[in-house]
């Protein structure tokens, strides 16, 4: 694939994260690699990146995040597995201790050490972050913040039942704050889709919440005077169109060309 579009213009590297498991849990594969890892990342991100314009790539937990990001000018941390409680000084308790390659949805140390390091290597480069659901907890923690453990049932529904894709419920509406990245992408309060049982809880360094529901869960949050963005939503899986992915590639390319000038 060519890093320039038809017109000629350079298109931004964007930088996707995802898991590691073992072969064994898909079905069909050859047993006999049973024992040996993929790496993997939902593909809906890939293709709303380069729908937006952006050459999406999927970064493996042995791309070492400062030297990638010299390469990358956008960095999107998807969703997933909790965080492990040790990175934020949560209840080490809930720990199962099964081994993540076996089980994608139990907590995964490896991921949450190359996940924070990448976001903490694309701010000191000024790179575009933005953070889905898991990936916005992501954000706020490895600026320092801590985690609701586990939401409480309430009039709002976060860990919905529905599937992928869609565009939630009416009871799960996010207002934002005025003059915010996120209430210059949507026009006013807008329903999402949400499948989480934890969220932010006391905001990290630099931190600011910029979007939550009815019932005051934190649904977005950013980093004011950089091109941060955390929403708690899956914006690759809303069935209607959703202008954060495409946020994060403009974001993109904007610094790709400041880069050019200089």
């Amino acid at each position: 694939m060519s890093a320039r579009s038809e017109a000629g213009v350079r298109r931004p590297l964007v930088g996707i994260t995802g898991r590691r498991f073992r072969l064994s849990l898909v079905h069909g594969s050859d047993e006999r690699y049973g024992d040996r890892c993929m790496d993997t990342a939902m593909a809906d991100f890939a293709t709303r990146v380069a729908e937006a314009g952006g050459l999406p790539v999927h970064l493996s937990y042995d791309t070492d995040p400062a030297d990638v990001c010299a390469w990358l000018s956008g960095v999107v941390i998807t969703g997933g597995q909790d965080l492990h409680p040790a990175c934020w000084g949560g209840d080490p308790s809930v720990v199962r201790g099964i081994d993540p390659r076996t089980d994608p949805m139990v907590h995964d140390p490896e991921r949450d050490a190359y996940e924070i390091a990448l976001v903490r290597a694309a701010l000191d480069r000024g790179i575009p972050v933005l953070g889905v659901c898991r990936g916005m907890q992501v954000l706020n923690v490895a600026l320092g913040g801590s985690l609701v453990a586990d939401l409480p049932a309430g009039p709002v529904s976060h860990l919905s039942e529905e599937c992928a894709p869609t565009d939630g419920t009416v009871d799960h509406l996010v207002s934002f704050e005025p003059g915010s990245i996120a209430a210059g992408l949507f026009d006013g309060d807008v329903v999402t889709n949400s499948w989480h049982h934890q969220a932010v809880d006391r905001c990290g360094v630099g931190v600011v919440v910029t979007g939550r529901t009815a019932d005051g869960v934190v649904e977005a949050i950013e980093v004011p005077g950089r091109p941060v963005l955390g929403v708690q939503w899956h914006p690759e899986w809303m069935k209607s169109t959703d202008p954060t992915l495409t946020w994060v590639v403009r974001a993109a390319a904007r610094l790709l060309e400041q880069r050019s000038d200089s």
